[in-house]
């Protein structure tokens, strides 16, 4: 999981589910202002931090930058404009899809270079100082750009320019520190610039060849042949992880602040670093630090998500489905609170990450999975020997209160199921043990909750509802005690719970749990209902 909010998806508005393959709608998402740090500039430790990643790069120019680490070790502000001889300052190299750079005519000096300027109060990062001034100077929005997968979040360059004495300002002469920020732009074409007429005289697009400063171009022309070509990739990868049978692993995120997202169900996965080889290795590498041991097999590219960071920036993620069927509780978490299967039909009662949901009813829809339990075709056939034919395990709790009493719920009128009629609390068998099965039932659908040392199988039916049907096998489990009073939480099956005497049963019940409750009542462990004579 990437705690950087940098890569922080947030919420968007419902949509309709895209074509497969077609990116996923845009999100927004800001943290609160008391984890942007809205005022306060860049940190001394964060400049020094950036630098030192700069540096570690380009070695050859730790000399020329002597000035520069004099002020990170001075005690000046390193990015106010009153520490002198000098300070840093921020700009945006923002490369279009012919490989053009954007730049601007600065009126106050005259010179033509790239949009930049004075980090400020409420900048929490160099970078995002680098963007907030490319916006008022080109009138361009953060969402028009996105980070490069050569640079990131690093500098691309940083230069040492002399600036004139200012009177009016009271300035006098000293050096700036530019640590510059490479951008893509998201869109095919340039948009449309506003620029900020006090400050900027007219734009213009150069090539990488013609950028006005020598050592920004150098950068640019030797990182062109490492792909440096303007198109937007993905630089944040997630992992879709499914057991091959209708189930989806999530992690909740810890609640602290600085966590992007806190306390909701995500995705594992996080940012690409310099050290990926492919978008693949970043999130193998994200799974290895988050879950040691966790190697999801067949991961393909499913889709790509486009999220919106703390500044505004577009970030494409990159979401592998991939196959694993372990056990999510046993697994060492190294980030987060907990891993857990979730199934499609759970996703409306859980809190997502925004799009999450969507992105799981897509892939379900695509899977074959459901028709292969139906039809007993594909992988999940040939791992029954020949000749046998799949059942469908139902989870049932029998639950009696002081005066004998059973608990029945009646189902919903709309339900495909066994409309308008009184049945078991129940719930179908994923890949967990019965009883893990029946203790989430009883949670999820009723708010009741059970202790697994508490509960004992009391009855089996084994029935067929027709002769072309998949068989199913009912498991009757009885809890001993339990906590809560029924609730209707999902009313979209269940509409009402009730304790009923077993001798006043209500006509409408579900045959085989009129059978089971028969079957408990007088003693016998198992009933076969549907089977024709024997």
């Amino acid at each position: 999981m990437s705690t950087n909010p940098d890569t922080a998806p947030g919420p968007k508005p419902p949509s309709a589910d895209p074509p497969p393959g077609a990116p996923l709608p845009p999100r927004t998402y800001s943290l609160p202002s008391n984890i942007r740090g809205d005022h306060v500039p860049p940190s001394r430790s964060h400049i020094r931090a950036t630098v030192e990643t700069y540096l570690s790069r380009h070695a050859e120019e730790r000399d020329p930058l002597e000035g520069l680490l004099a002020v990170l070790d001075g005690t000046g502000e390193p990015s106010s404009r009153a520490t002198l001889p000098g300070h840093v300052t921020c700009s945006a190299v923002v490369i279009d899809r012919d490989r053009r750079v954007l730049h601007i005519g600065h009126r106050l000096t005259g010179l033509t270079l790239c949009p930049g300027g004075h980090a400020e109060a409420g900048d929490r990062t160099l970078l995002a100082a680098a963007v907030r001034e490319v916006c008022e100077e080109a009138g361009l929005r953060p969402g028009d750009l996105c980070l490069t997968p050569q640079f990131l979040a690093e500098p691309i360059d940083v230069d040492v320019h002399d600036i004139d004495a200012n009177p009016v300002k009271g300035e006098a002469a000293h050096q700036h520190f530019d640590v510059r920020f490479a951008f893509y732009l998201t869109a095919e074409q340039p948009p449309e610039l506003a620029l900020q007429d006090e400050e900027v005289a007219g734009a213009q697009w150069l090539p990488y060849a013609d950028a006005r400063s020598p050592t920004l171009r150098a950068k640019l022309l030797a990182a062109e042949a490492d792909g440096l070509d303007g198109r937007p990739e993905p630089v944040n990868a997630s992992a879709l992880i499914h057991d091959g049978a209708g189930r989806y692993l999530l992690h909740l995120r810890d609640d602290q602040e600085g966590i992007w997202e806190p306390w909701v169900m995500a995705l594992l996965g996080g940012g690409r670093t310099r050290g990926d080889a492919c978008l693949e290795a970043t999130l193998r590498r994200e799974l290895a630090e988050e879950v040691p041991g966790l190697e999801p097999t067949d991961l393909v590219p499913f889709a790509v998500e486009e999220a919106t960071s703390v500044d505004g920036l577009a970030v494409p993620i990159g979401v592998y489905a991939g196959h694993w069927s372990g056990n999510a509780e046993a697994v060492d978490l190294r980030e987060g609170v907990l891993l857990t299967w979730c199934t499609v039909d759970m996703l409306d009662r859980l809190r997502l990450s925004p799009g999450l949901g969507e992105l799981i009813r897509r892939h379900a829809a695509e899977r074959p999975a459901a028709k292969e339990l139906l039809d007993c075709t594909g992988p999940l056939a040939d791992e029954a020997p020949p000749g046998t034919e799949l059942h469908i395990v139902g989870v049932h709790l029998h639950l009696q209160d002081a005066q004998g009493r059973i608990l029945l719920g009646l189902r919903h009128p709309d339900s495909t199921y066994a409309p308008d009629t009184w049945h078991f609390l129940a719930g179908h068998c994923e890949r967990e043990t019965a009883i893990d099965c029946l203790v989430r039932e009883a949670k999820e659908e009723a708010g009741l909750t059970i202790a697994p040392e508490d509960v004992e199988l009391v009855h089996t039916v084994h029935h067929v509802d027709s002769p072309d049907a998949r068989p199913r096998i009912a498991l009757v489990f009885q809890a001993r005690s339990w906590t809560g009073i029924p609730q209707v939480l999902e009313p979209d099956r269940c509409v009402e719970w009730r304790w009923w005497k077993p001798q006043d049963l209500p006509d409408a019940v579900v045959p085989y749990t009129r059978m089971a409750i028969d079957g408990i009542l007088r003693g016998r462990p198992y009933s076969e209902q549907g089977w024709g004579e024997r």
